[in-house]
């Protein structure tokens, strides 16, 4: 019976099973590729271009994508290629900050409802609960209204919009991992709590939590984008991929380069880091 349990799958099982993450694999190769071209852009925007992306030609407004203009100009003459290369560090730096932001502040809130006893749990998750029955974006606005526009505090206001569900995450692994053997091997070695929690449950809650935190990633670059295009987000000049959409609105059957390049790029990365998340969660099942 225990060789029947454990007997292997028949070929074309495992060729089912294993078929479509092969046939994944250019899709995500090309994936990884744009991620890392994009931290490339991102360090070094200058590599790709040589124009200011705050240089105006009035001259030059409104011209379509041509040889020395490749994504055309916008309103004021200003290079939406260029804008569009030196959008990107504010645009995934505001949502890498909101991620880091909403998984510390979720790591930290799920671990102490998991290790505060039943009377703090059941007030924390009720509050993650109320919370989480708001889309993230409302939130967000909530925060916004209280904190003001800027790139800072869009970025808290979107961490902090996103701390609920990975505090519930967190919360759901710990409380396992606490009623695990080894931990209460290491309850009865007398090893302090805090101590535990550090050995045991934060690295192995680690794993999942950096998994929904990159699959949440193109989620918080819309909304950024979003909030951009309300006019809360970076500050004018300051070249901004929701901004860029925002300033071509008024201009779509005149001049759609203006937000269509820009919508482009959020889609390109949002599909991106969605596909890499997604690979890590089916790894991570494996």
């Amino acid at each position: 019976m225990t060789s029947a349990l454990i007997a292997p799958a028949d070929p074309e099982t495992a060729a089912l099973t294993t078929g479509p993450l092969r046939a994944r694999s250019p899709l995500l190769g090309t994936a990884a590729a744009l991620l890392v071209l994009l931290a490339v852009v991102l360090a070094f925007p200058g590599l790709f271009t040589t124009h200011s992306p705050d240089a105006t030609d009035v001259a030059a407004a409104l011209r379509p994508p041509d040889g020395r203009h490749w994504l055309g100009t916008d309103q004021l003459g200003r290079d939406v290629y260029t804008r569009l290369v030196y959008g990107t560090r504010l645009s995934v730096l505001i949502a890498v900050g909101a991620t880091l932001i909403g998984v510390g502040g979720g790591a930290l809130l799920g671990l102490v409802s998991a290790c505060g006893g039943r009377r703090v749990d059941f007030v924390l998750m009720r509050a993650v609960e109320v919370l989480l029955g708001f889309p993230e974006l409302l939130l967000a606005l909530l925060v916004v209204a209280l904190l003001g526009g800027g790139t800072l505090n869009v970025a808290v206001a979107l961490g902090i919009a996103g701390v609920p569900s990975y505090a519930r995450l967190v919360r759901g692994q710990a409380r396992l991992l606490l009623r695990s053997e080894y931990v209460e091997a290491a309850r009865v070695l007398g090893v302090p709590g805090w101590r535990t929690v550090l050995r045991h449950v934060l690295p192995n809650v680690g794993g999942p939590l950096v998994v929904l935190g990159s699959i949440g990633l193109g989620s918080t670059i819309v909304s950024g984008a979003g909030l951009s295009v309300l006019g809360l987000g970076p500050v004018p000049p300051d070249a901004d991929w929701g901004a860029m959409v925002a300033d071509g609105k008024d201009f779509l059957q005149t001049a759609w380069w203006i937000s269509v390049f820009p919508g482009l790029a959020v889609t390109v990365v949002v599909v991106t880091t969605t596909l890499i998340g997604r690979r890590l969660q089916v790894g991570a099942v494996r």
